[in-house]
């Protein structure tokens, strides 16, 4: 499966200057909603997700909310697990609603649609884990950290998306004056 051709295909694949969720801007961004709204799109991604961890027994999938909660429905789907996510909390952290279950030992995966710093899945992991959860790996649909991203356990990416991302002090979009767009 070429993962960046879906992207492509569903028009996610955006390019221009965007201010990225990491605080860095790109010239391009992967809206990974447009292509998780097509549910076949979204069943294939996950079960590639999937077939990389089918030896794991996994008893969940979490994701951050908003970008990983289709993803980790899909990818737990495909592994026959529970699916959970992770919110925001105002002290920046990431935390589990009430009522999503999650029990000390559970072993989890955390799944994102695309890592460039990799800190929503680090903060979404922590979250489970500070329910005594375990964390067996982390997944995404796209790494474009460069294969700098790290977890502390097992990460695996469909595809890697090697783009420039810039500090916005020493952005060239910027100096160029192209309009930054918020996504």
């Amino acid at each position: 499966m070429d993962v960046l051709d879906l992207y492509r295909k569903t028009g996610a694949l955006l390019e221009g200057h965007f201010l990225l969720r990491s605080g860095y801007h790109s010239p391009f961004f992967l809206q990974s909603a447009a292509l998780l709204q097509h549910p076949l799109y979204a069943e294939a991604v996950g079960q590639a997700i999937a077939e990389r961890f089918e030896d794991e027994r996994v008893d969940f999938v979490i994701g951050p909310a908003i970008g990983g909660v289709v993803l980790s429905f899909v990818v737990a789907r495909a592994l026959g697990a529970r699916a959970l996510f992770a919110e925001k909390t105002e002290g920046g952290g990431m935390t589990i609603r009430p009522g999503l279950e999650v029990k000390a030992g559970d072993r989890f995966l955390a799944v994102e649609d695309v890592v460039t710093t990799g800190g929503s899945l680090r903060r979404t992991i922590a979250a489970a884990t500070s329910r005594g959860a375990v964390p067996v790996a982390a997944a995404a649909i796209v790494d474009r950290s460069g294969g700098a991203a790290r977890f502390g356990v097992p990460f695996a990416a469909l595809a890697r998306f090697d783009v420039p991302v810039y500090e916005p002090e020493g952005c060239p979009l910027c100096r160029a004056g192209t309009a930054l767009e918020e996504v």
